[in-house]
């Protein structure tokens, strides 16, 4: 099995590297990620500056190659100029912190995933719910375990998956189950302060405003103890408002849109 490793982390991050040495047992590896932290970036990619990359060693062993990009740059470059063939599978991670419910939309880790979605090549991000994490050991089993079922089940193109881990060991998780995007989101603020020069600046912070209260939601299950898969995709159409809005005769309605709009 031929594996790309990506995340949003960095390339020197620990969960990055416990993920690599796991997946090492079961296929070749390549490790292609941001030289430096890309927490929260999305889906951006680089348009307007170049991009270097350069081979990254790690305790004077070759470990992988370090983007000066986005995690989506790292996955367009590894696939399109790295690798010498397409990868069989790609992850993203191990991210430290999780990725449920709204984060989803904001992560660089589940966007790297998204990316070789996008590209036909089935993905996996896999996070740990902890931005200090300490327990990687169940979210390597997890992964290794879901490359083999992924592979072997011919995951639906376009289609990723979003796994999330409790920092706990291993005997204190309650299991894993397979669930949908939660809806708890950010209560954003942007703090006004001022710097040492009297000059205003904005801090990002905020609340959690947490709605979740199903098992079926990633959110409260991370809560509860239990690793979660959740299948997402990148075809954002809302079909049940398509389908209502067709009552709306949207071509008839703009071809007299003059009679309407003054």
């Amino acid at each position: 099995m031929n594996i790309l490793i990506s995340n949003d982390d960095g390339i020197d991050s620990r969960g990055i590297a416990s993920l690599a040495a796991t997946l090492k047992e079961i296929g070749n590896v390549t490790v292609v990620a941001p030289r430096t932290e890309q927490s929260a970036v999305g889906h951006a990619i680089t348009m307007k500056i170049p991009l270097r990359v350069t081979e990254y060693y790690k305790d004077s062993t070759f470990f992988g190659y370090a983007i000066d990009g986005t995690p989506a740059d790292c996955i367009k470059i590894g696939i399109r100029n790295i690798m010498k063939k397409p990868p069989d599978i790609v992850f993203s991670g191990i991210n430290h912190g999780s990725n449920t419910a709204i984060n989803i939309i904001y992560s660089g880790t589940v966007s790297a995933a998204r990316e070789a979605a996008i590209m036909d090549i089935p993905a996996i991000a896999i996070s740990v719910a902890n931005h200090e994490a300490k327990h990687f050991e169940y979210a390597n089993k997890i992964a290794k375990e879901l490359a083999y079922l992924v592979v072997r089940n011919n995951l639906q193109k376009g289609t990723l998956l979003n796994v999330n881990v409790p920092d706990l060991p291993e005997e204190e998780i309650r299991g894993v189950l397979l669930t949908q995007q939660g809806k708890s989101k950010w209560d954003d603020i942007y703090e006004e302060r001022e710097d040492p020069y009297g000059k205003k600046y904005y801090w990002l912070t905020g609340d959690l405003v947490e709605v979740d209260n199903d098992l079926i939601t990633d959110h409260f299950a991370i809560k509860n103890k239990y690793a979660t898969i959740t299948p997402i995709h990148f075809d954002l159409t809302d079909y049940k408002t398509f389908e209502t809005m067709k009552s709306w005769n949207i071509p008839e309605y703009f071809k007299n849109s003059n009679k309407h709009v003054k």
